[in-house]
């Protein structure tokens, strides 16, 4: 009888606990992305996908506004794998800017990804040729609480303009920018993701859209503040009617979990990642240019999984 009293109690236990919900005998991985027109959707859909037919678990793809909202929802435990840029991801570890009060100590990587260039669309007739150009004009700095949404105020802040004040800012996802730029009703919208990426495709062909470049004393002013920044060349002929290459920004693309995170889970969740690479460059051409050392590469000092650094040690990518 006392046996059976303390197995009821360790299976209760389990089930009210913060690890990923069992269903079917199945673990059930939550993956927020972003916006179902930028690069982390269909990726985040092909790793899903990836996961749910190698390991005994359903991990579920949902759209989201970036990078804020995904680290929020690991911290609540609402999500269990999602995707975040590093400069977001070390404000989020450290408690700064808009994680002020409520740092995220918990914050682990599974893998580092690609670089992640900022990628600025002007409308072609707007009179805008660099950021500072925007004073003034309607701009969709993104979805508030996304990425792109930082990274607006980061560049715009160095560019000496006041931020949202000297801009006309539209806070809207890159659906939305894409039909407002179409109908010129928006001067510019600011976009982070892996090249190319279907929502400056559209831009540029069927909005009137121009990829602007950023000068190399902006890029050096806003490097010497915020070191994991890097250079990002976007070569010539990425878009339509890019004759030029483009200079600019980029930050390291991560996935991420929780400390909380089962060892086990996240070992086999990283091996398998890595093991079948060539058949996540399907999901996104961007996966193409990953490779296994840069899982463990310029991660800004944000601590890795102790489940992913087992399979880095063991793959010899870690000492």
């Amino acid at each position: 009888m006392l046996r059976t009293l303390f197995s009821g109690l360790i299976l209760l236990f389990f089930c009210s606990s913060s690890l990923p919900a069992l269903a079917a005998g199945k673990v059930n991985l939550s993956f927020p992305t972003a916006a179902t027109t930028g690069a982390l959707y269909p990726l985040g859909a092909g790793i899903a996908n990836l996961w749910n037919s190698k390991l005994d678990v359903t991990a579920r793809v949902q759209a989201s506004n970036g990078g804020v909202q995904n680290l929020n929802l690991l911290q609540s435990k609402e999500a269990q794998v999602s995707f975040a840029v590093s400069s977001i991801t070390y404000e989020a570890l450290h408690g700064q800017r808009g994680f002020a009060g409520r740092d995220y100590k918990d914050v682990r990587i599974l893998a580092g990804l690609y670089y992640n260039p900022n990628q600025v669309v002007a409308l072609r007739g707007s009179g805008v040729d660099k950021l500072a150009d925007f004073k003034n004009k309607r701009f969709a700095p993104g979805a508030a609480g996304g990425t792109t949404e930082v990274e607006s105020r980061v560049h715009f802040t160095a560019a000496g303009l006041k931020y949202p004040d000297d801009i006309r800012a539209q806070f809207v996802g890159f659906s939305e920018s894409i039909d407002l730029m179409r109908n010129k009703q928006l001067d510019g919208a600011w976009i982070m993701a892996g090249v190319p990426t279907a929502a400056v495709t559209e831009m540029c062909a069927t909005a009137d859209g121009k990829l602007l470049g950023m000068e190399a004393g902006l890029i050096q002013k806003v490097q010497a503040e915020y070191p994991w920044y890097s250079e990002f060349v976007i070569p010539a002929g990425t878009y339509d009617n890019q004759k030029e290459d483009v200079r600019t920004t980029a930050v390291k693309m991560l996935l991420l979990t929780d400390a909380s995170m089962p060892e086990d889970l996240v070992y086999n969740l990283t091996k398998t990642f890595w093991e079948n690479l060539d058949e996540l460059g399907k999901a996104h051409a961007v996966m193409k240019t990953v490779t296994p050392e840069m899982a463990v590469s310029d991660l800004s000092g944000i601590p890795l999984h102790p489940g992913a650094e087992k399979y880095y040690r063991e793959a010899g990518l870690l000492k």
